[in-house]
């Protein structure tokens, strides 16, 4: 199989990493790519958010398959257009990438199909956003309606914060959903879904903050860990029943089968697990730990949701725990540093430890630079999480360059529990 990979960061270094290991993939490409998958497939070099030209590379190189990493892609409907041409493609509609493009969306749909989630409301004005706010409890939680790169969310501490976020928020989509705030551990849950069926796949917690101990600014992601305690039984059947099956059920009902993955993203709550949002697609950094626990062929979950037959699947997933560690750029999640050489990526790997690039390009001279906020992800896995991250750490620790930023608590809470 030729197989095409849009997208160009660690998750779909993650993705293109575990396609190599199938028998079956005998022809690997990736746009736009970076300098870490030009090592294990050809990269093109066509921008993920250009859709046209992501349409006219399919067509010129006809491949066997095409999955999509990245959310603009999504929403922008790249789905529903190779349909058409009648290609082979691993990702939701347009219509069903709403569940991630519109925070709206998601709400209403939530609240029609009895999915637990926060109390909210939905503002198109600065006038709605005032004479709703006094009634959520401060702090209270502000998200842009649509795709926002991650800096889509504000928690307001204060009426008078929460009003200047409104005035920045509102401009971006039109629309701003309030939300009461939600204490309580998060958690990265993830399933396979083919439009009828939701089989689970495994969770991760992520830290988005981007000081340890979760101070500082939110990031993308600074790190994230997988183990089986994420996942006992009990938990996994009632996320399952109530939230991924609840909502491929709906979704069908609705007219829009959700094919792909689905990542649920719950606050344990003394009240039980509920919704903060969906993505629609694999999670970073969470791809680049939970794909090393993956026992199964990626490929088949891949055509297993592509052919409506997720529910004959038998995902496994190695016991023990997987992490990832990003070493990111001077000044991010504000800015970010790029041409700046990465040195010590030539040394070897201990067995259970990968690299993955997210930010990174080859300059003129043939070295490895930064080209992005987050730059690597550093994942390991090993019999207990204690045991991986000391891994993923001595690895990272070969590695540098000018300004590289690494929160060194990654999974802290779970390794203070024992």
């Amino acid at each position: 199989m030729k197989v095409l990979v849009i997208g160009g960061g660690g998750r779909e270094h993650a993705i293109c990493w575990a396609l190599k290991r199938s028998p079956r993939v005998t022809e690997l490409v990736c746009a736009p790519g970076n300098a870490g998958i030009a090592a294990i497939a050809e990269c093109l070099p066509v921008q993920q958010d250009n859709l046209a030209g992501m349409l006219r590379l399919t067509e010129s190189i006809a491949p066997d398959l095409v999955i999509i990493g990245p959310e603009v892609p999504l929403a922008e409907g790249i789905v529903d257009a190779l349909n058409e041409r009648g290609v082979r493609v691993f990702g939701p509609t347009k219509a069903a990438a709403q569940l991630e493009s519109s925070k709206a969306f998601t709400k209403a749909f939530l609240e029609r199909h009895n999915i637990p989630t926060a109390r909210y409301t939905t503002v198109h004005s600065l006038e709605e956003a005032r004479e709703a706010l006094p009634k959520f409890s401060l702090p209270v939680v502000l998200k842009a309606d649509g795709l926002a790169a991650g800096k889509g969310v504000v928690i307001a501490t204060t009426h008078a914060e929460a009003d200047g976020a409104m005035e920045e928020l509102l401009p971006m989509n039109g629309s701003v959903v309030i939300e009461e705030f939600l204490e309580g551990d998060e958690l990265s849950f993830f399933a396979l879904c083919d439009g009828e069926y939701a089989v689970a796949i495994a969770a991760a917690q992520d830290h988005k903050r981007i000081g340890e101990g979760d101070t500082g600014p939110n990031t993308g992601g600074m790190g994230a860990y997988s183990t089986d305690e994420l996942l006992p039984e009990e938990r996994r059947l009632w996320l399952m029943e109530h939230v991924a099956q609840a909502t491929v059920n709906g979704m069908k009902a609705e007219g829009n089968p959700f094919r792909g993955i689905l990542f649920c993203g719950i606050m344990l709550t003394p009240n039980g697990p509920k919704v903060l949002e969906f993505n629609t697609r694999w999670g970073d950094p969470e791809t680049e730990a939970i794909l090393l626990r993956l026992e199964n062929d990626f490929l088949d979950l891949v055509n297993a949701s592509i052919d409506g037959t997720a529910n004959t699947l038998n995902i496994k997933m190695k016991p023990g725990a997987a992490i990832s560690v990003i070493l990111a750029s001077a000044g991010y999640p504000a800015s970010a540093q790029k041409g700046i050489r990465i040195d010590g990526l030539n040394a070897a790997l201990p067995a259970g430890v990968q690299v993955f690039h997210a930010g990174t390009a080859t300059n003129a001279n043939g070295e490895v630079v930064t080209a992005g906020g987050r730059v690597l992800a550093i994942a390991a896995e090993a019999e207990n999480l204690r045991r991986a991250a000391g891994k993923a750490y001595e690895a990272a620790a070969d590695i540098s360059f000018a300004g590289m930023q690494m929160r060194r608590d990654i999974g802290w809470r779970a390794l203070a529990r024992g």
